[in-house]
This record gives structure tokens, sequence and C-alpha cells, in this order.
């Protein structure tokens, strides 16, 4: 229903097809594994009652209730099953039944496990489930609200695993810091999901900006348009028995559930989300960068605000933020969430103003160049293209060039083409921008550490957030 469809659609099809395309050899879906879990635990029960075990005997199908009586319940860790959950349970087999029947070395297995339980990467770090060495699961996928991504990341890095994060690479600028520091650290391989870097005609078109064919870029723009609707007032309500709200809040300090938070809309409650800046606009800031050439900025300045609706929306849906790198150049990325209107004939796009010709990104896999009088003068299309208003995955089909860079870099080394570093500047843009927003004054940044330079009180109580006790990100 997250994505427009009626409660029941089957989608297991569209996700089988979806991970194939992304470059993986064999999909299994984890309700066989839960089958072998019941069917693991039902052996295990048996063998408590007639050897006279511990009872009564507690699934471990959830790592989180796992977890909580560990921290918590130690009494209670003698009534709890010893075996995994499905996802790690699968993995195992996988790299032993499987792997034996098919001849191939575990060794060259690499599984991929996608869960919705944030839980299941912490399991993933036990020592004890590993068998010969080898982990069940190798790398985690993470797609959760914004305020999960760098705790989550910074798990999985502990728990030994490679990561693709999907942007922003976090809620907050110290949370950018936490993740350098934990990649240099743990030396995992870190994608982001900013996959335009991956597309082979977006690359194209940069390199035609990074060869000088349209001249000195001094300017760029980025733009994205929609026309979300209202959210209206929630109410509190009891938590759906589907959703566990405190699993969801994880690191974010605790709040009643309402009725227009989940799915979607927690993007625009600076609680866990972080407006369409963060949501679409580091897309397009980080091609900015890219294209420019530059790190950090100088200055940075935001208007706008929440101005179409009187409801509980707290981002802007109206947002101009401006960027000053010194003297070399200057960009600007424009948001409008309620009004759909195009730019340059385009709902979503970047445009580099060069000395010699501008250079048009529509946000899909192709780009033209116009000289100083309007005039195409070259255009470059592309087969795959970018399905906009495809709520579920607009890009599915380009973005297997970027899940396959990750496998590359994981398997032999090649470069990232979205890296953490790279990405967290990015994504660190587009926070100043939002700070700028909420302080109501522009920032000065040092361009070498990406500190703000003029923080007062208010900028530096942004600058990070308060967690739930004992859900603190640490290193």
């Amino acid at each position: 229903e997250e994505f427009g469809m009626p409660v029941g659609t089957a989608v297991t099809g569209k996700m089988v097809a979806a991970l194939r395309r992304l470059g993986f050899a064999k999909v299994y879906d984890t309700n066989f594994a839960a089958d072998l879990t019941i069917m693991e635990e039902a052996t295990e029960l048996l063998s408590r009652i007639k050897n006279n075990g511990v009872l009564p005997m507690i699934t471990s199908c959830s790592p989180g209730w796992v977890n909580y009586a560990e921290l918590n319940y130690g009494d209670l860790l003698p009534h709890l099953s010893s075996c995994k959950s499905p996802h790690e349970m699968y993995g195992a087999i996988i790299k032993s039944y499987y792997a034996e029947k098919e001849g191939i070395d575990p060794k060259n297995i690499y599984v991929v496990s996608v869960m919705p339980c944030t839980s299941k990467k912490f399991e993933a770090q036990r020592e004890e489930l590993s068998v010969n060495g080898l982990q069940d699961v190798d790398a985690v996928i993470i797609a959760m609200p914004d305020h999960w991504h760098a705790p989550a990341a910074i798990m999985a890095m502990q728990a030994g695993k490679h990561v693709y994060l999907e942007k922003p690479t976090s809620h907050n600028p110290a949370e950018n810091e936490l993740l350098m520091r934990a990649a240099l650290k743990y030396g995992k391989v870190v994608q982001v999901g900013n996959q335009r870097r991956s597309w082979p005609n977006v690359q194209a078109a940069i390199a035609e900006i990074h060869a000088g064919n349209i001249g000195k870029v001094r300017y760029a723009k980025s733009w994205y348009v929609n026309s979300r609707p209202s959210i209206g007032v929630g109410k509190v309500a009891p938590v759906p028995e589907w959703l566990d709200w405190d699993l969801w809040q994880g690191p974010a300090p605790r709040r009643e559930y309402k009725d227009n938070i989940v799915h979607y809309n927690w993007h625009w409650f600076w609680h866990w989300g972080t407006g369409e800046a963060l949501n679409n606009g580091t897309h397009f800031v980080d091609l900015l960068r890219w294209g420019l050439q530059v790190g950090y900025p100088t200055k940075v300045d935001s208007i706008g605000g929440r101005y179409h609706y009187q409801d509980d929306w707290e981002t802007p849906d109206t947002q101009l933020i401006t960027y000053q790198f010194g003297d070399e150049a200057a960009c600007s990325w424009e948001g409008r969430s309620c009004n759909s209107q195009p730019v340059d004939n385009q709902g979503l796009g970047v445009a580099f103003y060069g000395e010699k010709a501008t250079l048009y990104l529509s946000g899909g896999n192709d780009y033209k160049i116009c000289d100083m009088k309007g005039k195409v003068i070259k255009d470059v299309q592309s087969q795959l293209q970018f399905e906009e208003g495809n709520l579920l995955n607009p890009s599915e089909a380009l973005d297997a060039f970027h899940f396959r860079n990750w496998f590359d870099a994981i398997r032999t080394g090649a470069k990232l083409n979205s890296d953490i570093v790279e990405a967290c500047i990015s994504t660190q843009l587009v926070q100043y921008g939002n700070i700028a927003q909420r302080v109501g004054h522009s920032l000065d940044i040092d361009p070498v550490s990406g500190r703000i330079l003029n923080a007062d009180r208010e900028v530096n109580q942004l600058w990070g957030r308060k967690y739930e006790k004992g859900w603190e990100p640490k290193l």
C-alpha cells in the first residue's frame, strides 16, 4: 500500500524480477527457512521434553527479543531456543547443503539478505553463528527510514558485513562523521544509493563537463518537483499489530504512534525524516558536486517553508538552497513538493552552465547539450529509462549498474562509484541547507573540515541529535 497498490497485492514476482536484474544468480524466499526454523525448534522442544530440559521454550526467530532478553532479563536466557532466525538459517543452508549439491566452494558463494527487521543486522554479527569461519550472510542492504541509516550501517560494519546504504547517508552531520570513521575502522565496502553515479550516459555527461566540452562551469542548478497531498492532522491511535513501533523508532527518542506517520509520511517530520531536500535533493546535489568537482562549500543559505497546507508536515514543501564554493563556483537546488510545474520542461534534473554551452541532465540516463543560443547540438538518449511517476522503483533497470559496481568492489577491489566519504559530503551539503532553513540565517563553512564556522547554540543542536537511551551509535 505504500506504493499505491491495494492491500494484499502480490509483489513477490516483481521483487524476484528486480533482484535478478540487479545481478543475483539465485533468489530464494525466506518463508522456506521459516518452515525450517519451526522444524528445528520443534525438534529442540521435543529434545527438551524428553531430557527434562528447561521449559517453557521461547522461539528465537526474532533476534530483537533475544537481544532484549540478553540485555534486560538474563534469567530467561535458558528458555530461549538455540536456533538461528530464518535468514541466518537460510544462509547456513546455502553455504553447506546447497554448496555441496551444486559442487560450489562455499567461499565463492556470496549471500545478501534483504530483511525488514533491523534486529537481523544485530544477529548477523554474532560470532557463534559462523561455521568454519564462514558467515551465513556477507552483506546487508539498508533501506530504512532516515533516522536508522547511520546506526544500522555502523551495526552492519561492526558485524563484519559489507553495506549498501540508501541515501541519505544519515539523519544529521554528526552521523556522517561517525560513518566515515566506521568505514575506515572496519574496512568494509560501503556503497551509497546515489545510483546515477553508475548510469552510463550520466557518466558520459559528467565526462563531457570535466573534458571542458561546454567550457568552464561556474554555475549549475538542480531541481525536483511533485504534487504531494496533505498528510492531515494525525490522531493518536493503537499501534497496528503488524508494526513493532519500538523497533521502528529505534535510535530516535520515543513518541506516541499516530495514524499519519507510517509508511511514508515520516519523511516530513524532523524527528525521523529530513524532508524533500534529502529525500530527493541528495541525488541531484550529488550530481552538482560531481560535475563541478567541488567538496565542501564556503557558504550555504536556504529560503522556503511549509506553505501549501496546514497540517502536521514540518519540513519545507518549498525550498531553495544556494551554495558558494569560494571564487570557484556556485550552485543551487530547488524543491517543490506541492507544485509540479516543471523546470526547463523537466520535473527533475540538473543544468550545468558553461562558458561555451549548457548541459542538461533530465534525471534519467540521458543528456543534451545546447549552444549559447539554446540550439540542441548533442542529444544522447537511452533505451533504459527513468520512469517518472513509478512509485515502486522508477530506475529499476538502471540501478543494476550500481549494484554490480558494489559487487565488483567487494569481489575484485574495483573502485566504488559512490563511496561513503563522497556520499557523506553530498548528504551534508543538503543537511547544511536544512540547518540554515531552520535557524533562519546563512552558514559559513570551513571547506576543509566541513564544520560550520558561525555555529551558534541552535546550529550546534542540529549538528547531531538526541538518541533513545541505549540506542546511541558507537564505534
